[in-house]
């Protein structure tokens, strides 16, 4: 009896483990901020009729398909993420989990997302998943290894949800849907940038092609960020120039741009990794800022 009530407690703590590194498989940050933008999408198609019910199917498939890709991305990426400090603790790496495991996981999640998707919003919100799924598991996370071009190609799976979204309550697509897809791929580029810097000693021991690692001074690097910042700002501002939104709107994601280009600025004039930091932190305050900012003015 003693030896079952004391194996008891270590079952449930196994269980525990097991489910915790499940989660981290499916990068719940990463899937939190395109059912945002996926969100978004779906109400700007049709602020003042939306169907919350079709919405919550677009989630609810969206959630599944980027839990899925995002463990078939470190399935990939088992090899590379043992050699970095940050990602050394992942389940595959540490060896808490099989391969096999987690491709499994990751390939029922991807078909099941894909298939609810097409089934319960429409066919064109399951295809641009698909597209979504293959560029960022089959494109951008190979091409890490091979050029430091990735971080453009993988700016473009992550900025398909918005136009999910879209697609979902629409069932078709229009310029506003791009527009959206526009502002969150070039907001990518300083955000990835940042993090690269700041890590770019991890992503050397790993070989992966990233820009900060070849770029020591940083100034290409700081370069960039003010490149895709100074474009982003007109960027921003396209939803009310296609009659999308309305002056509300406008003056502050001009404010707001405005600012996020001068952290761009900051970092390539003092290159640091705090400079970076400052970046990154803008950049996590920029687009949910700028997104909370376009539902508010489409609500008025």
């Amino acid at each position: 009896m003693s030896t079952v009530v004391a194996a008891t407690p270590s079952a449930a703590a196994g269980l525990k483990r097991k489910m915790a590194d499940y989660i981290v498989l499916t990068k719940p940050r990463i899937t939190l901020m395109a059912l945002v933008t996926v969100a978004v999408g779906g109400f700007s198609a049709s602020p003042n009729s939306l169907d919350v019910a079709l919405l919550a199917h677009a989630l609810f498939g969206t959630a599944m398909l980027a839990a899925g890709a995002s463990v078939l991305n470190q399935v990939m990426e088992k090899d590379t993420d043992a050699k970095m400090r940050r990602t050394a603790d992942r389940p595959l790496p540490a060896g808490r989990m099989q391969v096999a495991e987690g491709l499994t996981l990751g390939g029922v999640l991807s078909v099941l997302g894909m298939s609810y998707l097409t089934t319960f919003v429409n066919p064109l919100t399951g295809l641009l998943g698909a597209a979504t799924l293959a560029t960022y598991v089959f494109v951008y996370t190979p091409l890490k290894r091979v050029t430091s071009f990735n971080t453009l190609v993988g700016a473009v799976p992550g900025a398909l949800p918005p136009v999910m979204g879209w697609a979902a309550v629409r069932g078709s697509l229009g310029i506003e849907a791009w527009t959206l897809f526009l502002i969150v791929f070039l907001w990518q580029i300083p955000h990835f940038l940042a993090i690269a810097w700041i890590y770019r000693d991890d992503y050397s021991r790993a070989g992966l092609k990233m820009l900060p690692v070849f770029d020591l001074a940083g100034g290409l690097t700081g370069r960039q960020m003010i490149l895709h910042s100074l474009v982003l700002l007109p960027a921003s501002l396209a939803p009310t120039v296609v009659g999308l939104t309305g002056p509300a709107y406008f003056v502050g994601a001009l404010v707001l741009g405005i600012v996020f280009l001068g952290f761009s600025l900051g970092f390539w004039w003092f290159v640091s990794i705090a400079s970076a930091r400052n970046l990154m932190r803008a950049s996590l305050v920029y687009l949910p800022a700028l997104l909370a900012l376009l539902i508010w003015d489409l609500s008025l």
